[in-house]
């Protein structure tokens, strides 16, 4: 055991447990209460079981939260295809911005071992500044004509 032992506290996400462990490069993580006493104790595989999800629950997970309720695209915009965890995301999108935010949120899901960007835009709108800022949403045609 080290000195002192590396643990872990009740109220830690299992984020912040695995993040100690791969940091302090431990398998197991002794789970101390408020007042620091042994309530459990964490192992690699208990994190593991966490994160380990189905290919098709990955991707459903990131065509409704990322694609229709982030960006609000339609759920077939962009391919999706997830193979053990690695998501691969391919198509063209309107602006360069979005391809970034979809490739930052997809890493984020539970489960996402990596993030295949075969992303490409139409507008590369990385430069523009806020008050150039082109309209965006649904309704974009729709202002212009205004």
């Amino acid at each position: 055991m080290s000195t002192p032992p590396v643990t872990a506290h009740a109220d830690d996400t299992i984020v912040e447990a695995a993040r100690t462990m791969a940091q302090r490069h431990v398998e197991r993580l002794p789970v101390l209460d408020e007042e620091n006493r042994l309530v459990g104790i964490v192992t690699r595989s208990d994190l593991l079981q966490v994160f380990l999800r189905p290919d098709a629950d990955i991707r459903n997970e990131v065509i409704h939260e990322v694609l229709v309720r982030a960006l609000w695209l339609a759920p077939r915009s962009i391919d999706v295809s997830v193979t053990e965890g690695v998501v691969t995301l391919a198509g063209r999108l309107e602006r360069k911005s979005e391809t970034e935010i979809a490739v930052s949120m997809t890493r984020q899901i539970d489960g996402v071992v990596a993030v295949v960007d075969q992303l490409t835009w139409r507008l590369d709108d990385a430069r523009l500044q806020p008050d150039e800022q082109a309209l965006h949403g649904v309704a974009d045609d729709w202002l212009r004509r205004l």
